[in-house]
């Protein structure tokens, strides 16, 4: 059969009662319509416990963000992953493009975070900590403060434009934009010194500073500010992730449709019971607060983040009828089914999957700080100069010219000693002592000579020891070849 398709109407057969066409247009064709316009979500402010563990988050976050380039470690900033110099700085701590191994640590310390967290209590990170939804809350709470609250918001977008519209228009999309700068100037000062940022200002940001300074801010008035929910429901691949990493013993917000139906409307001198009726009194205040405009009553569904707002939304209407809290709660698909007890639910929650996560989340973590605190401030790389092959000094040795990088990863200048072992007689000629700026790369040509009965024709093995003076723990013996003609 032939389906006609309209894309420049919103219609569908859903339209219809009973998903057919009208009786007089039998032979009209059906139209399928392709694309769902947006609907603005109006959502209307809500109070409670995890409205307020929402906030500690938002805070926590924020400050950590934009206070770290603030912070200074030794006369520089202590949080600094400086490109230029291809420098890591985190407070004491120096990292060199050498020590990516500890980044890969990092990333994937993260990610047995996220199944953890993900396979005890759902969308724990969308719903708290994600900066989609962080950023969104605070874009909103702008525009409560500004618009007012639902109704009001939702009369002002319907009038006409007025000098009042426009003005609390304005004023809003300019707080967000200011916002939104500033979010940007704070992501290149984690890249740049904050210092040079302010000195560059207003003018003088050079290309790529102004770019992801723009690019970025941009990026956080768009997604905050209008697509919101959207970005959650069709770009956000972490939704669809998390969403398979569910299991029946996973803590996830649930209504309860055995407590809370039949739902209806009612007075709250009638007897629920009595007149045969659940719990749920339909008044829809887990819809209109829910950011992503889901109804959690229709059950579980991947467009819920996990925030806990229809739970606030609830539990005050439960208080104001003499009911218990937890028509909708966070609980498992097992504990609905089953009707487990608080103590059941726990004891589900610690399963084999649980403890291997955290056992190789805290195995890794173990391993990264250990190798952090036994980490040696020092790194040489040793290079043979082939521009000159293996020769006879003048006094009859035959010696090797080396290229040594020493990088001093500390915060303090060092001085080291250099010599060299591995074949009877070798040693250094010259001076071997070299000093080396805090948290710099020195390279110093070395030229090692041995006599000439000592060693193999061909490549002969040699050990480079360099040892910071007065500071015995810092030392590098780094293997080398020696040529012999």
């Amino acid at each position: 059969m032939d389906v006609q398709r309209n894309f420049d109407t919103d219609k569908t057969m859903t339209d219809f009662p009973d998903n057919r066409p009208p009786a007089n247009s039998a032979a009209a064709p059906a139209e399928v319509s392709f694309y769902e316009k947006h609907k603005k979500i109006y959502i209307r402010d809500v109070k409670g416990w995890w409205n307020n563990w929402r906030w500690i988050l938002v805070w926590v976050t924020q400050i950590l963000f934009y206070c770290a380039p603030w912070l200074e470690w030794n006369g520089r900033q202590a949080v600094l992953l400086h490109l230029v110099e291809r420098k890591f700085y985190l407070f004491g701590l120096v990292l060199w493009p050498q020590d990516v191994f500890y980044l890969a640590l990092l990333l994937i310390i993260s990610a047995y975070a996220l199944f953890l967290f993900t396979a005890v209590a759902g969308r724990l990170f969308c719903g708290y900590a994600c900066p989609q939804t962080v950023y969104t809350e605070i874009f909103m709470w702008v525009e409560n403060r500004i618009e007012g609250d639902r109704s009001a918001r939702m009369k002002l977008d319907n009038g006409p434009m007025t000098a009042r519209k426009f003005r609390l228009k304005a004023l809003k999309h300019a707080i967000w934009l200011l916002i939104s700068l500033w979010t940007g100037f704070t992501l290149v000062a984690y890249f740049t010194p904050v210092s040079e940022l302010l000195a560059a200002l207003p003018f003088d940001f050079s290309g790529w500073e102004l770019f992801w300074t723009f690019f970025y801010g941009g990026f956080c008035y768009m997604q905050a500010g209008f697509l919101r929910e959207q970005v959650c429901k069709y770009m956000c691949p972490y939704a669809r992730f998390q969403g398979v990493m569910f299991d029946p013993d996973t803590l996830i917000i649930t209504y309860d449709p055995e407590r809370g139906e039949p739902r209806s409307a009612r007075k709250k001198s009638v007897d629920a019971k009595a007149a045969g009726l659940g719990d749920c009194v339909d008044c829809g205040l887990c819809v209109v607060v829910c950011p992503t405009g889901i109804d959690i009553r229709n059950g579980q569904q991947y467009e819920c983040i996990g925030c806990g707002a229809c739970i606030d939304a609830c539990d005050p209407v439960m208080d104001k009828l003499g009911l218990p809290r937890g028509l909708i709660r966070y609980t498992t698909e097992n504990a609905l089914e089953k009707h487990f007890s608080p103590k059941e639910v726990l004891a589900h929650l610690i399963r084999p999957r649980i403890i291997l996560y955290t056992a190789i989340l805290t195995a890794i973590t173990v391993a990264a700080i250990w190798s952090l605190a036994v980490r040696v401030p020092l790194k040489v790389d040793v290079i043979r100069d082939r521009s000159l092959l293996a020769r006879e000094a003048d006094d009859g040795r035959i010696e090797n010219v080396y290229n040594l990088k020493i990088m001093n990863t500390t915060e303090e200048p060092k001085r080291y000693a250099l010599s060299v072992e591995g074949m009877e007689g070798v040693e250094i000629v010259g001076d071997r002592i070299v000093d080396v700026a805090s948290a710099e790369n020195h390279e110093v040509t070395v030229v090692v000579r041995v006599p000439p009965e000592s060693g193999k024709k061909g490549a002969n093995v040699i050990y480079f020891d360099i040892k910071a003076q007065n500071h015995e723990a810092i030392a590098v013996h780094e293997k080398a070849s020696f040529l012999m003609p």
